[in-house]
């Protein structure tokens, strides 16, 4: 199976006045097309440098980060940007939609930078992720009109619209409650039964079940990396009390 990300001793260090910390300390791992990968770690783990090196948004100090057999140290900034457009799928803690902008056309955006897709194959490319998310009936609806849950599946439906080679998820569930999160950890789930790659961010062990794959950090190594059978989140979430009790 062909590796969708390869990580070879990567690292990155910061310059923090007169001392240097070294976030990360030459850390190697591949993630193959069509895992569900989670990447757990504390604050100070180089959780975070790690996902934004992932999401092309900032280079390594020293090492090499390939995405779909692309290397990122080499690349410019311009070709970077074209990088996180059209490989990478963003889901994040806090959304970011735009306020005054409908679900439908919040989930078009990232085609807008693909001048290769006409008006109509976007609009209809936005209404087919939208429906693969459960949302076909809340497409004209504001961000402010929509639950969290829901905001969060345009999140989602955003983030695959451009048929990316991953879906990078930070912290993804981390602004839900409980049966929201198992919510959208099943979504991610059907996803991934669908074949989508994923790499899901986060410091929830309980959340990290749900992947069939976790990569274990800690202060900028590689701790721990296994494989285990992933939790239903439909299971889990179908084990919770009735709404009105909990």
């Amino acid at each position: 199976m062909a590796a969708i990300i390869r990580i070879e001793n990567l690292k990155r260090d910061f310059q923090v006045g007169s001392e240097v910390v070294h976030a990360l300390k030459g850390v190697s791992f591949e993630i193959n097309e069509g895992e569900f990968v989670s990447i757990m770690g504390t604050s100070g783990s180089g959780k975070s440098t790690m996902l934004n090196i992932l999401g092309c948004l900032d280079k390594p100090t020293g090492g090499e980060y390939y995405i779909d057999e692309i290397a990122v140290s080499v690349r410019s900034k311009d070709e970077l940007a074209f990088v996180r457009n059209r490989k990478i799928g963003f889901v994040f803690q806090s959304y970011n939609l735009l306020a005054r902008t409908s679900a439908i056309e919040n989930v078009e955006l990232p085609l807008l930078y693909n001048h290769e897709i006409s008006a109509k194959e976007r609009h209809e490319r936005a209404v087919y992720a939208l429906e693969q998310v459960g949302l076909q009936d809340r497409m004209g609806h504001m961000p402010n009109q929509l639950s969290g849950g829901q905001q969060q599946r345009v999140a989602i439906a955003r983030a695959i619209v451009n048929n990316p080679v991953i879906l990078l998820a930070d912290e993804a569930t981390g602004n839900l409650d409980t049966r929201t999160s198992y919510e959208i950890m099943s979504l991610f789930q059907k996803l991934h039964a669908e074949g989508k790659s994923i790499v899901f961010v986060t410091h929830e062990p309980d959340i990290a079940e749900f992947t069939s794959r976790t990569i274990m950090l800690r202060d900028g190594r590689v701790m721990k990396d296994y494989s285990n059978t992933p939790k239903s989140a439909q299971a889990a979430l179908e084990a919770l009390p009735p709404s009105d009790d909990y």
